[in-house]
């Protein structure tokens, strides 16, 4: 590789890597310290103080359990669905397949400000407004999971299904014992991103929920930010270093799955 590429992907590398790095080293200092160091990576008065402040100030394990909750939750049916309905679309064979999925590939391009005020308006008509649950029912489908996991699936040869069906195996089986295990990478990586979309969820769990014990980890950070740049700038940098490194662990432990999924898309149309 050319120098100067090389030099480029540092310079992309450091700008990545240096608002994390920013959020870890202020979330040790003191509030005059952050504003008068706020660039010095190694704080000179190193403090657990902003982190005690946030674990007695908030009910900050059950916040977390809401996170894990409605992200678990929203991961499992959509990883799910995406599976039945990936399948439905490689292995059977119905008019209009085409133009249904065609359809379904172009709601990827509806922005959510369009789907936004019906959902509000359909969680608060079945009483699930300030609830964890209300955040999470409209999600339980997502047409990147189907699109993913069909791709997957069509680099499976058909005639193994044909074979299968030959036999009289049942395709809950065949899902099981044959794609399941074969598309399984994709199928964790596909439910990484799921779960770190829903654990950085901020738009929709605002509008929804509204009592602070319901708060999930993003509506806890925008409590320590105010309009005029934050009056608690040390602890909402504690609240944001918490909040990334579940997320952010799962990434790295499955980076090349999820690399690979989305290398594998491009492979088949």
């Amino acid at each position: 590789m050319q120098p100067g590429w090389q030099l480029l992907l540092l310079c992309a590398v450091f700008l990545i890597l240096m608002p994390i790095v920013f959020a870890v080293s202020n979330s040790f200092k003191t509030m005059q310290d952050a504003f008068n160091t706020v660039f010095q990576i190694i704080p000179a008065r190193p403090t657990v103080q902003n982190y005690i402040h946030v674990f007695s100030k908030l009910p900050f394990l059950k916040i977390t359990m809401n996170t894990f909750l409605i992200a678990a939750t929203v991961t499992v049916f959509k990883t799910v669905t995406g599976l039945f309905a990936a399948y439905s679309f490689v292995y059977f064979d119905f008019r209009g397949k085409g133009i249904l999925y065609f359809i379904m590939l172009a709601t990827m391009f509806i922005p959510f400000t369009v789907t936004m005020i019906p959902n509000y308006l359909m969680i608060s008509k079945i009483g699930l407004s300030d609830k964890i649950w209300g955040v999470a029912l409209p999600q339980l489908a997502d047409v990147l999971g189907i699109f993913l996991l069909r791709q997957s699936m069509r680099g499976i040869p058909r005639a193994l299904i044909e074979a299968a069906r030959m036999e009289n195996v049942k395709n809950l089986k065949i899902m099981r014992d044959i794609i399941i295990p074969l598309v399984r990478p994709s199928i964790i990586s596909t439910g990484i991103i799921f779960f770190i979309n829903s654990w950085n969820e901020y738009v929709w769990p605002v509008l929804i929920l509204k009592s602070k014990e319901n708060y999930t980890l993003s509506l806890a950070l925008q409590m320590y930010i105010s309009a005029e740049g934050g009056t608690e700038f040390t602890i909402a940098m504690a609240v944001s270093v918490m909040t990334m490194v579940i997320p952010l662990a799962l990434y790295i432990l499955f980076q090349r799955y999820i690399i690979n999924t989305f290398a594998m898309s491009g492979i088949k149309g």
